[in-house]
């Protein structure tokens, strides 16, 4: 949730916000409606329970007939309080849901518009010149032995995969590649639950215009994640921590993929379910900004380890996530297709989880404040694509990245 004496101190930046979003701007004043009336109720319920307090010890000190009017009197006033506080919970209640369908407000810096209105922020290496016709990411994957869609979708439907033989320990070798890299740098590595309760996905903000994209399991009142950004934000929810926290989660994934239908279908691009290593901070609210740049540099050199051609862009106000301040993007060049694919996103979420999970620090005064919290993947299935894109030969062969060969054991992916 965003920070309501902001709201109160600067309504207009949030206006501004929901502008660059394209989310409606009324709700900035019906929110500050909705605050003025529930600080309205807290103060005249705290007042009328002072006021009975105070009356209490008034008719404990009288006899006779004026202890029996104030006792009548005092019936008045218990009666009064119930009502003030009927009031206070309803407005209260009134605020909260309000407060919760507001998104976080963007950096001012991000650039405004759509999907398609993203800055790119550089360039890193050249696209690979082939002197053959290369094969897609699908095609290389069958002949090497390492996807099989015709199976997973037989298995599980459309958007389901198999990974086989070299298709798994290429995985497998990319993902450990990301542990090392994320456990040298500090973070402390966790293999996540995949299910989570509700408040835990409302929580991230993932349960807002994104909830299509969410599995829920109804019987059993638990949604699946699509990242582990989710139970590692909950992670510490309703805790006070004792300093910055850094975690590398480990996870499968699970994602609807509602509304792309016709979108990336062939191969392993736009799946159902997928595995992912992801980063995920906890800093004071102004140290933010530089872990985001630290984050996204932990990104690029990632993606220099696996040695393909990448852009890095700015994402746009209005498709940046509910819970997003601002968003950078990594996407690798993908040859046969002749575009850039999204493979890392690392966003900073302000204190926008941590207020809606109650994640505090103390600050150098002893006080609880707000933590903020930030997020960027490290690793997925899809970077198969464009290694395997990347590095392919003519014979049908794909070269292993120099940096994932001891996690191989083997320099070249041979087709069987």
């Amino acid at each position: 949730m965003i920070d309501l004496k902001a709201l109160r101190e600067n309504p207009e930046a949030v206006r501004a916000s929901q502008r660059a979003r394209g989310e409606d701007e009324a709700v900035v004043d019906a929110l500050l409606s909705a605050d003025e009336r529930r600080r309205s109720a807290v103060a005249r319920a705290d007042a009328l329970r002072g006021e009975q307090k105070a009356f209490g010890k008034q008719v404990g000190r009288a006899r006779g007939e004026e202890r029996e009017a104030l006792l009548a009197k005092g019936k008045e006033l218990s009666a009064e309080v119930k009502a003030a506080e009927a009031e206070q919970s309803a407005a209260e209640a009134e605020l909260t849901e309000l407060h919760r369908s507001v998104p976080n407000v963007v950096h001012p810096d991000a650039p405004e518009g759509g999907e398609d209105d993203y800055v790119v922020v550089k360039h890193v290496g050249e696209p690979p010149v082939f002197d053959f016709d290369p094969q897609d990411h699908l095609d290389l994957g069958t002949r090497l032995g390492a996807i099989d869609v015709e199976r997973g979708a037989k298995v599980s439907g459309s958007r389901f995969y198999f990974l086989t033989g070299v298709g798994a320990r290429l995985e497998l070798a990319l993902l450990n590649l990301a542990v090392a890299q994320a456990t040298a740098a500090g973070f402390s590595l966790m293999i996540t639950p995949t299910l989570v309760r509700p408040e835990i996905m409302a929580g991230t903000g993932f349960l807002g215009e994104h909830a299509s994209e969410v599995y829920r399991l109804r019987d059993d009142d638990l949604y699946l994640v699509g990242t582990s950004e989710v139970p590692l934000a909950g992670y510490h929810a309703d805790e006070i921590l004792d300093g910055e926290k850094r975690y590398a989660g480990w996870s499968s994934c699970y994602r609807r993929e509602a509304g792309s239908y016709g979108k990336d279908t062939r191969g392993i691009i736009r799946v159902h379910q997928f595995n992912k290593v992801e980063m995920f901070s906890y800093v004071k609210p102004e140290d933010a900004e530089a872990e985001h740049a630290r984050l996204l540099g932990w990104e690029e050199e990632m993606l220099a380890k696996i040695d393909v051609p990448y852009r890095v862009i700015d994402t746009a106000t209005g498709d940046l996530g509910t819970s997003a301040y601002r968003k950078f993007d990594c996407e690798a060049w993908v040859p046969t297709q002749k575009r850039f694919l999204e493979l890392t996103s690392t966003s900073n979420c302000t204190t926008f989880q941590a207020r809606r999970l109650n994640v505090r620090y103390r600050d150098e005064n002893g006080k609880t404040q707000i933590a903020a919290t930030l997020n960027g993947t490290l690793a997925t299935t899809r970077w198969l694509v464009a290694i395997l894109e990347n590095h392919q030969n003519a014979d049908g062969s794909v070269t292993v990245p120099e940096a994932l060969r001891p996690f191989m054991g083997v320099d070249v992916l041979k087709p069987r």
